[in-house]
This record gives structure tokens, C-alpha cells and sequence, in this order.
């Protein structure tokens, strides 16, 4: 039986120095006991699972390493790329980050990996100048250094795939501001990806109106734990590559 791809993002973990996530709504109430069995009940031990980033609230490496170890434990093969919140990350720390990892786990930051039926390739993403409250001074650098860091890792993943398997790209931020798309959105698009699959979404006001299915040849998928009510979704798409 072919081997299925899921996503989930956001997990938001604290297993460390416990931060309960019901202080940002009931709905949270809970929530990695509800995730645990929502993934063992889908996700099969040759499965993919993508995490777009917020996986833990760790500050510090050693602390993140116990939520890691929770994930590794559930089944499946897991890659994840980083959030805005996963500070125990930084590019800095990227290569000592993957030298600590429990086994079953990959991450990706501006590059790709093959998976077998499709290559996955991630960034973080970041607000753009469409994104209100977008500030010139501050947000400007992180958006510019983004957008190379998608680049390399589309042409990553475009060397791996050859023209012969999908990609599908991990992104953190929304690659849309409102329904438009951003220069994220077209540079996916521009690279032939299958699918995209994003998270930071916390309130139904912005589900609402989130940018989901086919746009310019792209499947995108909102993957919020919160938005899936806290299990793993299929990821979409990954249609054969014509020739």
C-alpha cells in the first residue's frame, strides 16, 4: 500500500515548562492528548507527517529536545520547519538542531527532501507589505532573507524532483494576504509546486477567509492544529507529474 502524506501545524508543545494553550480559548483544552490520538488513529508507521512550524514553545534546545521526543514517539516519518515561535531554532542553530534530533525526525529550513512519492521543501515565511501593520524597518530584512530562502529551497527541491515527482512546500506564514497572493504565492507557483501547506492561523475570523484548494496550479491547505480540530489531515494535490 503507497505510503500517505499529512500535515499538522502549530502544535504549540510544552511538555518542558508547561504553558497550557486553553488560556488562548477552550477549544485548546487538552490538546496534545487529542492530538496523539487523533494521529495514531491516521497516520500509519510508513506515512509522512509535515509540521509547518510553531512546534514548540521552548526558548531553549534542551527544552524543545522533550516535545521532539513526544512527536518522534507518534508514528510515521515527521519533518518539520520552523515558525515564528520555535525560538529554541534559529538559522544559527539549524546544523546543531539536526545533529540532536530523535531518530524519525528531519527538518527542513531553506532546503529539500526527498520522501519517496513527492520532494518536500520549506521556509518559514514571513509578513509582506501587504500584511497590515507591516512595518518597513522591522519586517522588510526577514521578508527580503524569506523570500531568497524559499528560492533555494524551490531550486532544492526542483533538483531532486526532476521534473518527475511533486512538490509540495512547507511555509509557515500564509502565502496570501487576505485572498491575494503574495510574492511567496507566486514564486510557488512560479516553480510548478503540487501543493503548499501553511499554519499561524488561530481565530476563525482569519479561517474564514484563508486561502484554500487550487490556485495557479498550487493545492494550498491550512494546517493549524486548532483549524483541524486537532488531527492530521491528508495533504492534497500531489497529482502526477506529466512529462
Amino acid at each position: 500500500m503507497r505510503s500517505m502524506v499529512w500535515s499538522i501545524s502549530d502544535l504549540h508543545l510544552s511538555f518542558a515548562r508547561p504553558k497550557p494553550m486553553d488560556i488562548f480559548g477552550s477549544r485548546w483544552k487538552d490538546h496534545p492528548e487529542r492530538i496523539a490520538a487523533a494521529w495514531r488513529a491516521r497516520v500509519k508507521p510508513d506515512d509522512v507527517v509535515l509540521l509547518a512550524g510553531d512546534t514548540s514553545w521552548a526558548m531553549k534546545l534542551q527544552d524543545a529536545l522533550v516535545d521532539l521526543q513526544w512527536i518522534a514517539a507518534l508514528p510515521g516519518r515527521k519533518i518539520i520547519s520552523r515558525g515564528n515561535h520555535d525560538y529554541w531554532w534559529s538559522s544559527e542553530r539549524t546544523n546543531r538542531v539536526r545533529r540532536s534530533l530523535p531518530p524519525g525526525i528531519d527538518i527542513l529550513e531553506a532546503s529539500a527532501i526527498d520522501i519517496g512519492e513527492a520532494v518536500v521543501c520549506a521556509t518559514r515565511g514571513w509578513n509582506t507589505p501587504e500584511t497590515p501593520g507591516f512595518q518597513e524597518s522591522t519586517d522588510r530584512p526577514y521578508y527580503e532573507r524569506e523570500l531568497m530562502r524559499l528560492d533555494t529551497a524551490l531550486a532544492a527541491a526542483q533538483h531532486l524532483a526532476s521534473g518527475k515527482r511533486p512538490i509540495i512546500v512547507m511555509i509557515h506564514f500564509p502565502p496570501f494576504a487576505g485572498r491575494r497572493p503574495t510574492e511567496f504565492a507566486r514564486r510557488i507557483a512560479a516553480a510548478k509546486a503540487a501543493a503548499c501547506v501553511y499554519g499561524h492561523l488561530h481565530r476563525p475570523e482569519d479561517w474564514a477567509v484563508a486561502t484554500q484548494g487550487l490556485v495557479d496550479g498550487v493545492y494550498y491547505q491550512l494546517t493549524s492544529c486548532d483549524y483541524l480540530g486537532f488531527g492530521p489531515v491528508a495533504v492534497r494535490g500531489l497529482r502526477p507529474v506529466v512529462e
